[in-house]
């Protein structure tokens, strides 16, 4: 080899090395992501899943010698669902940790206190638990949603319930924040389009325990459906104190209380909710073979039984997954954006949908599924609504 081949071959590896190196997260090594959950507020009892459901897939992909021969390592914080912490937890992740993307931001009001940030530093900001149309509209080369968004499935549900069992005076319970002001919109569009109205609305701030004076609003404009804006806490916390004074309304919750724990904990009060489900719930009784599999991995590795929030965690991690493996090894944020968007899946063991997306659309998934709780189980009802 003559000398100045020799330069220029260590000079193309020394420019590859800086490419990977200059890239955020990203080492001859590793791959590092970046995740903030609630582990310790009011949502723990969903964050907590989801962090182990991400956690199950990348330890199997580092099993399997990880992407292009680079170890994935999660970084997770925990936000306690306080927007403050979460911006902080934010910066941490930016300047300290370096990570390539986040995953799985738990939230809507955590979710935009800091996914300005995010993107501003240049770092994929994907899948976040924040239905919100701001999690993908505008249209932004680093935001990517599965998730329909609020407005969508809570307008499509509302009229669903409505039309189709004849509610003539609908009511609201919502989070005083962007959670609940994004359910409001979804809800009053839906009645809209149907010649209906909301006959009252009544909100709760982030945290909230007792409920008495919310329901005995509702109850007292003779609501004969009532939807809710509600986590798993709350919304166990409103069906409890209804049923406790007699009230036997219609409910129907929002995604963020679709989880096995809203019947676990609240028992027979809970029995009849309706909810907006993206999969369904992952029971042992009925699963198929690779479910299974995977409900006795999960219960191996963390000790206790999965839920639709692991599923869900796990299904975002396995995206980074075939994103990262698609764009190939010298791995950019521009590569693995082109990559994702290249990205078709088809129904996988958990059931769930289809995610598509392109480089003019980054919403994934448009759609929710209507299920109800019977005998201490959620069972889908229908499958997309639209």
């Amino acid at each position: 080899m003559t000398v100045s081949r020799f330069v220029l071959g260590c000079a193309l590896a020394l420019s590859a090395a800086f490419a990977v190196a200059a890239t955020p997260g990203v080492s001859d090594r590793e791959i590092v992501l970046g995740s903030i959950q609630d582990l310790s507020g009011p949502a723990a009892m969903l964050g907590s899943p989801v962090r182990d459901g991400m956690l199950l897939r990348l330890e199997e992909a580092n099993a399997a010698g990880g992407v292009h021969g680079r170890k994935l390592r999660m970084v997770v914080e925990d936000t306690g669902y306080d927007p403050k912490r979460a911006v902080l937890a934010t910066r941490k992740l930016l300047d300290r940790d370096q990570a390539f993307a986040f995953l799985a931001n738990f939230g809507t009001p955590v979710v935009m206190a800091t996914m300005p940030l995010i993107v501003d530093a240049g770092r994929p900001h994907l899948f976040p638990f924040s239905p919100h149309e701001a999690t993908y509209s505008p249209l932004h080369p680093l935001k990517f949603q599965i998730f329909a968004p609020y407005q969508s499935y809570m307008d499509a549900a509302t009229r669903h319930m409505v039309q189709s069992r004849g509610y003539k005076r609908t009511c609201l319970l919502y989070q005083d924040d962007d959670y609940g002001l994004e359910v409001l919109k979804g809800v009053e569009a839906g009645l809209a389009r149907i010649g209906q109205s909301l006959v009252e609305k009544t909100s709760y701030k982030r945290g909230a325990t007792d409920f008495s004076s919310q329901i005995a609003r509702l109850r007292g404009a003779d609501c004969d459906f009532v939807v809710l804006a509600t986590v798993v806490r709350e919304t166990i916390a409103a069906m409890s104190e209804a049923r406790k004074t007699g009230w036997m309304v219609d409910m129907l919750v929002t995604a963020s209380g679709y989880s096995a724990q809203t019947h676990e904990l609240g028992g027979a009060a809970v029995d009849g909710l309706y909810g907006v489900s993206v999969l369904p719930h992952p029971y042992a009784e009925g699963a198929n073979s690779a479910l299974g599999n995977w409900i006795t991995r999960y219960r191996k590795r963390f000790g206790v039984d999965p839920n639709v929030w692991s599923a869900m965690g796990y299904s975002i991690a396995d995206l980074f997954v075939q994103g990262a493996k698609a764009a190939g090894r010298e791995l950019t944020v521009e590569g693995f954006v082109t990559a994702l968007e290249q990205l078709k899946t088809t129904r996988d063991f958990f059931g769930s949908p289809e995610y598509r997306f392109s480089h003019d659309d980054h919403l994934g998934n448009r759609y929710g599924r209507l299920a109800q709780i019977r005998d201490g189980r959620w069972v889908i009802l229908s499958d997309y609504l639209k």
